[in-house]
């Protein structure tokens, strides 16, 4: 059943019939239950809520009546309906059966709900949204007909609060989306309502002057001006007249921000030809389908028209149109963890131990994120990963309504509701066509576009159609491949195209017929296109095969080699860029074609190259790894994490290859190099896979490389369980360090499990190793771990209540690391110095310290920190007495945790979130004996 309490009170069966409380008496004692949201309330307090003056002979008695009567009339409406009224030592309460609490069942707490997730969302339109949602909920004023009960008004003036605070944050959110006029209206009549706001004040004169009406911005100001100074004989406050000032001043500052993007869809570097009917297609079936699949061969243009039309629907989406590139992966977990990339989702479970249990999967928590969403996701090139892909879309769906799928691939998905829609070749002319007919054909037009974009002085004309109209046919009508050919115009010219169409594509006609259709002539096109490249382009080419995308510095790496110095490389890849055969994003990075990064690893496979270039390509990205090391400890580790995240792919494809070919030292030093790189991402779980894939690879590796990764693995598994014996394990990995000499790497290890074990409640042992580590660290002169120990110091004090030496190791350890530039560890020194501060009464200070490592976590993308710092910001109210305020903090801290499958701080949230409710029952209890004892 749901209940209403924002207007007049309301019940709704579970199928939307309304039912009727006539009595008044039932809708009194509806209403108070209600006011507590779930929470029991003492049986002394519904006597006195009740019968506030005199109450009847035998108020008990009179209130079971009362509770009697409301169980049968939900009864009557819903069978089952009376154990929503529930009684235990606490009181009664309305509750859904089974849980504490109301839930969703009461339009004030998906009220809330919805504030809690707007507040926690970055995305401007998602938060438009949902503010928006939860203002629809009111229908008048909160609990009318009973808001000046006094059961009522404390609820009342919270929701009340509650509201308005919610219409200031979507119509400043509606101002950074550009909507002035409508803001500038819709505070109209909020202003009226509530001139105290001097907030609403000030958002409805940005919207006006942003409206280009200046001079209605200055009366705004002038009425509050005077109302304030009629009845409050006060002055506007600093902020309010520096916007006054800046308005009369034309100050720039006020222009509206640049609009913000809500998609990562690619801008069309050229026009789609020949794609009208497909692209209205596509369009229509978007409108009623949920999942539409375009599906065709390789080289068609399903990307290339999937693009277009994911384009087009943009404001039916306000939570965005999201391309996801799936071209290189494999297994269900990545495609999963591709998705959740481009949505700005992480695993984050670095901070703590995850408690036992199953952990949520991949698609399980993309599902659970994307409920309650309106987006369409863009998945391009499916076919590969057809499986795993049909089990996310098909969870996604089934999970969030709101969110439309649009595919590509070579065949379909097999979900239920998918509409295909095959995507063919374009339409080349009729042998012996005129030259009119020849123009009119879309791959006649799309082969003349493209060829003179490679040379303007190409035109269509008598001369050459029937040369055009031979090549454009022996295509197939391909896209990808008139493409290609259409590169080659300026060098050949179309007559010597189509000779050599007759010569080289033998295959078109006659090839092999056990392949597909697609395989034979996009093979034959791509051979044609080989035997016109040197061979030093040649080399160049079938090597990036193994290369997933990089930098210039990568391409040299892997193409250098016989054939080619690597002084010389990047002279043919802009030759190659040139012809089509390789693509560069705007970040500089050079990659190959799907279809001929294939071709090319069948050549390098022909020419017995593979294993050479893969060593390459490995030893590369273990330098990259190495050599940057030092970076994720001081100020440029920002931009550090983020070439590792670029990376990301290639890295794991060199720990396999290592892995592959036994290579243990290499295995080992890529996880040794990268593990804490992870966890600083958050990405636990597959620092575990990697570490646990590296120490299985047998093979001679030093000792001392071992140990490290060892101890990486033991302390990692921690976090992830908490269920087996760390202390042991942890003792038994620093053992291996007895047979090397490696003193940095000791200490590190040391700190490492020191910290593990801190966070998994072995204080003695974490403080042994701490103390070891802090040796190794000092007898170096190693600053950074000199500082993490500090850190870890402080943290050990505080769990022994040594005040003094929390103050001093946190701020020696905050030192350092400004020192450093390490914002990171930054972050390491926020909880003893919040929890010293709270400690000893200064809670404005340790406020301050929360709030600001909420900026640093956020900026740093660590959302495990940022729900943390919530949660600490959330304590900080609770010990203020500011209950509201802890309840929202808490709500955030929970489902952003929640968000980023940071169990540790779903659970660190939902205690503060018990304690705020502990406090108010007392509060509650409180004041009934207070009651009490006065009479």
């Amino acid at each position: 059943m749901r209940f209403g309490v924002l207007g007049p009170l309301t019940v709704d069966a579970t199928d939307g019939t309304p039912v009727a409380v006539p009595r008044a008496d039932v809708r009194e004692l509806l209403a108070i239950l209600l006011a507590h949201e779930g929470f029991p309330v003492p049986v002394e307090r519904l006597i006195a809520d009740l019968w506030p003056e005199t109450p009847p002979a035998n108020p008990l008695n009179a209130l079971r009546i009362r509770v009697s009567r409301l169980r049968r009339l939900l009864e009557d409406a819903e069978p089952g309906g009376r154990a929503l009224v529930g009684h235990d030592p606490a009181g009664y309460r309305l509750c859904v059966p089974g849980e504490r609490s109301l839930g969703e069942s009461l339009d004030a707490v998906r009220f809330h709900a919805l504030l809690d997730r707007a507040r926690s969302t970055a995305d401007p339109w998602t938060r438009a949204g949902l503010l928006s949602d939860a203002l629809a909920l009111w229908r008048g004023p909160a609990f009318a007909g009973f808001q000046d009960e006094p059961f009522a008004r404390p609820t009342v003036q919270r929701l009340t609060q509650r509201r308005i605070a919610a219409v200031e944050d979507l119509a400043e959110t509606r101002l950074d989306l550009g909507e002035h006029e409508t803001v500038a209206a819709d505070l109209a009549e909020w202003e009226q309502r509530h001139p105290e706001r001097e907030r609403l004040r000030a958002l409805r004169m940005r919207a006006l002057y942003r409206a280009g009406r200046p001079g209605e911005a200055l009366a705004v100001y002038g009425r509050y001006r005077r109302w304030l100074a009629d009845d409050q004989g006060l002055d506007p406050g600093p902020e309010l007249a520096a916007l006054q000032r800046a308005v009369l001043s034309a100050d720039p500052t006020l222009d509206p921000p640049p609009a913000r993007p809500r998609t990562n869809l690619p801008a069309p570097l050229t026009e789609l030809i020949g794609r009208d009917a497909a692209l209205a297609r596509a369009l229509a079936a978007l409108d009623t389908a949920r999942l539409v699949t375009l599906t065709g061969p390789g080289g068609v243009g399903k990307t290339r028209l999937a693009l277009a039309a994911a384009t087009r629907p943009g404001p039916a989406f306000p939570d965005g149109v999201w391309l996801v590139e799936l071209a290189g992966l494999s297994g269900a977990d990545a495609v999963a963890e591709a998705v959740m990339a481009v949505l700005g989702l992480r695993e984050n479970t670095m901070l703590g131990p995850v408690p036992a249990g199953e952990p949520m999967s991949h698609v399980d928590r993309l599902a659970a994120f994307l409920r309650g969403r309106r987006m369409l996701l863009l998945l391009d090139n499916c076919e590969h990963v057809a499986a795993p892909v049909a089990e996310l879309v098909a969870a996604v769906l089934r999970a969030a309504p709101g969110v439309r799928v649009l595919a590509t691939g070579r065949e379909p998905l097999g979900v239920p509701g998918e509409v295909l829609l095959p995507v063919a070749p374009l339409e080349p002319p009729e042998p012996g066509a005129d030259e009119r007919r020849v123009r009119e054909s879309s791959a006649v037009r799309l082969f003349c576009a493209r060829a003179a974009d490679a040379d303007p002085a190409f035109a269509l004309d008598a001369s050459n159609a029937g040369a055009v109209a031979e090549l454009v046919r022996g295509l197939d009508g391909l896209p990808l491949a008139l493409e290609l050919a259409a590169a080659r115009v300026r060098a050949l010219g179309v007559h010597e195209l189509a000779a050599r169409l007759d010569d080289r594509f033998s295959l078109l006609s006659a090839g092999n017929r056990g392949a597909p259709a697609r395989q034979r002539t996009l093979n034959a096109l791509l051979d044609w296109s080989w035997e016109l490249l040197t061979d030093p382009e040649r080399a160049v080419l079938r090597r990036l095969a193994v290369l997933d995308g990089g930098p210039l510095a990568a391409a040299e790496a892997v193409c250098a080699g016989p054939g080619i110095a690597g002084d010389e490389v990047a002279a043919v890849l802009a030759r190659l860029v040139d012809r089509s055969m390789v693509t560069v994003a705007g970040d500089r990075r050079y990659r190959l074609l799907e279809t001929v990064g294939v071709y090319a690893m069948a050549r390098l496979t022909e020419a017995g190259e593979v294993e050479a270039t893969r060593r390459r390509h490995r030893a590369y990205h273990l330098a990259l790894v190495t050599d940057g090391l030092p970076g994720l400890f001081g100020p440029e580790q920002a931009a550090h994490l983020r070439r590792l995240d670029a990376e990301h792919r290639n890295l794991h494809c060199a720990l396999e290859d290592a892995v592959r070919h036994g290579d243990a030292e290499d295995a080992l030093l890529l996880v040794d190099g990268l593990a804490w790189s992870l966890l600083l991402r958050g990405r636990v779980r597959q620092a575990a896979r990697w570490a646990d894939r590296a120490l299985a690879v047998p093979g001679d590796a030093p000792p001392a490389l071992r140990a490290r990764v060892r101890c990486w693995q033991v302390g990692i598994a921690a976090l992830l369980d908490v269920e087996h014996d760390v202390v042991a394990r942890a003792r038994a990995a620093l053992a291996r360090f007895r047979d090397a000499d490696d003193p940095p790497g000791l200490a590190m290890a040391r700190w490492f499990l020191a910290y593990v074990l801190l966070h998994t409640g072995h204080l003695d042992a974490s403080e042994e190793l701490a103390a070891g580590a802090a040796d190794g660290f000092r007898a170096r002169g190693h600053t950074w771990g000199i500082a993490v120990t500090t850190a870890l110091r402080a943290n050990h004090a505080l769990a022994r209540d040594d005040l003094n030496t929390v103050a001093d190791a946190s701020e020696q350890a905050l030192a350092l690391f400004r020192s450093l530039g390490d914002q990171g560890g930054e972050l390491l020194t926020v909880h003893p110095r919040a929890a010293l501060a709270e400690m000893r009464g200064d809670h404005r200070e340790a406020e301050r310290l929360h709030r600001e490592g909420l900026a640093l976590a956020e900026d740093l993308g660590m959302w495990a920190e940022t729900a943390d710092r919530l949660s600490g910001l959330g304590r900080i109210a609770l010990l203020g007495g500011d209950l509201g305020a802890a309840r929202e903090l808490y709500e955030r801290a929970r489902r952003i945790a929640a968000e980023h499958g940071f169990r540790p701080g779903e659970i660190h949230a939902e205690l503060g979130l018990r304690q705020i409710a502990r406090r108010a029952h007392a509060q509650a209890a409180g004041v009934t004996v207070s009651r009490t004892g006065g009479e």
